[in-house]
């Protein structure tokens, strides 16, 4: 099925709700076929792992493509990254092409859209990867902020196997610094972190289902206590007028590709400010918030 030419899919509460708490769920966003497909390549990645006792592979700026807990082994693969799926799975670029959630952003954001990034994210029973509470944006800025996540089911999520959590509204308050102490730790600070643990909800579904988050949002996630999996393919959007002010943190070959719409040529600038991220080194951002690394001659 193609959504290229799809009517609207969200309806106007949809949006209001989307835009009123920074984050919406779809149901069915993963049609049964593909969703097979997509569990099938993960599935081969991870018996590949098994011949791997660390990060391995290589992404276009020389990083490892696949990012494994430090608990791996082959006896209990943790394989918890891989980094830009699209640039070696047909079934993945093909999905981040056309897709529901893809068609839903073109109502938040407007026809024309570029693909940012993508990524899967994954919490084997019994790994202690989670993440800290974070916002999006401070990682990848742009010339404006339309900027979208969308998080695509592959595994029914629980209460139990580390759920996204998100603290609804809070795109509407400011960007926190996710630097501290001249490093960037990719996470805001301890006490912003305490009272978003407090007052966020936790974003459960059945697989094939999908998340769709405001990059300004504050959200993170805790360990996966179940056993079972829990896996993420994770999506960035944006709009076509926004021009990234830092380098990709994932860079792919399909970075910026206009998946929606057409070229405008026009750039679109609005009054905002960050601090720049550093780009990381390691093999993912799981690595880089648990081990941070000062930017040398930065801060």
């Amino acid at each position: 099925m193609t959504y290229t030419s799809a009517p609207g899919v969200l309806s106007p509460d949809q949006l209001d709700r989307y835009h009123a708490e920074g984050f919406l769920f779809m149901e069915d966003a993963v049609p049964p076929g593909v969703l097979g497909c997509l569990r099938e390549a993960f599935d081969v990645w991870t018996e590949e792992s098994r011949n791997h006792d660390g990060p391995y592979g290589e992404t276009i700026d020389g990083r490892p493509r696949f990012d494994v807990e430090p608990a791996h082994s082959a006896d209990h693969p943790g394989l918890r990254r891989v980094a830009s799926p699209t640039e070696v799975s047909d079934d993945y670029l093909a999905f981040m092409r056309d897709n529901i959630a893809l068609e839903a952003t073109t109502q938040v954001f407007g026809p024309n859209l570029r693909f940012r990034e993508s990524k899967i994210n994954s919490k084997l029973p019994g790994m202690a990867t989670h993440l800290k509470y974070h916002q999006d944006l401070p990682f990848g800025p742009l010339t404006n902020q339309d900027l979208i996540t969308v998080l695509f089911l592959l595994d029914d999520v629980t209460d139990d196997n580390g759920p996204l959590e998100v603290v609804p509204g809070s795109h509407h308050g400011p960007l926190y610094d996710h630097w501290h102490d001249g490093v960037f730790t990719g996470a805001v600070s301890d006490e912003v972190a305490g009272w978003a643990k407090a007052r966020s909800v936790t974003c459960i579904g059945p697989a094939g289902s999908a998340y769709l988050l405001d990059a300004r949002l504050l959200h993170g996630s805790g360990p996966n206590l179940s056993t079972g999996p829990r896996t993420l393919f994770i999506v960035q959007y944006h709009a076509e007028d926004a021009y990234p002010l830092a380098p990709n943190h994932l860079p792919s070959i399909h970075d910026g590709e206009i998946v929606r719409g057409r070229s405008t040529n026009r750039v679109r600038c609005t009054e905002w400010s960050i601090d720049l991220p550093q780009k990381p080194t390691m093999a993912s951002f799981f690595a880089q918030q648990a081990d941070p690394a000062p930017a040398p001659g930065t801060r």
